[in-house]
């Protein structure tokens, strides 16, 4: 039996960068495992019905970054940062999606009754959430790649550190920051 060569994901990104388009066939099958448990971080928290499942939402970010055509990726950790962003994204448009569809669409009107009313609602709002997480992201980039590579994409303190190049002391301070604020903006208490 042959051993096998563990493969650099750097060096394919670098590869992409140089117009090696072979080189995304390559990627994923390295990549796959770590996109899959980054899509089921983002998972964990929603309903068992969920009506997009963690292997459609690495496929469309995969599908997504193959297709984007400034594929200039630094490394490893900013791969896996744009991939975040990019589920995050198509999360929160697939909840816009389906929160208008309820709001209208072809549905017809039903009446409260105690059987209607006594279904679970969503557990997050992810619209009000990523809102909350831009409006985050514009007053501290930081804080806001913070909370979404920690809380939305399942990252330890410590490779959150890594990829942002700061220490894990700081994670772990601006992660309170982050979240006592998104709290506060979830629940409408703007501070003046």
């Amino acid at each position: 039996m042959s051993e096998q060569v563990p493969v650099d994901v750097t060096q394919l990104l670098g590869d992409l960068r140089r117009g090696d388009q072979a080189a995304f066939g390559r990627l994923l099958p390295v990549v796959y495992d770590e996109l899959r448990a980054l899509a089921g971080s983002f998972f964990r928290d929603q309903r068992p019905d969920h009506t997009l499942q963690p292997t459609a939402l690495v496929h469309e970010v995969f599908m997504r970054l193959v297709a984007w055509p400034a594929a200039d990726f630094n490394d490893r950790q900013h791969f896996f940062r744009v991939a975040a962003q990019a589920m995050r994204q198509l999360l929160t448009d697939h909840a816009r999606r389906c929160r208008a569809a309820r709001r209208g669409g072809d549905w017809g009107k039903v009446a409260l009754d105690s059987e209607v009313a006594a279904q679970p609602a969503d557990d997050i709002d992810l619209v009000a959430l990523d809102d909350a997480l831009t409006r985050l992201t514009e007053l501290d980039e930081r804080q806001g790649r913070i909370v979404e590579l920690r809380f939305l994409a399942g990252m330890s303190v410590t490779d959150t550190a890594a990829v942002l190049g700061v220490s894990p002391r700081t994670v772990e301070l601006d992660s309170r920051l982050a979240r006592a604020w998104l709290r506060m903006e979830l629940a409408g208490e703007r501070p003046s």
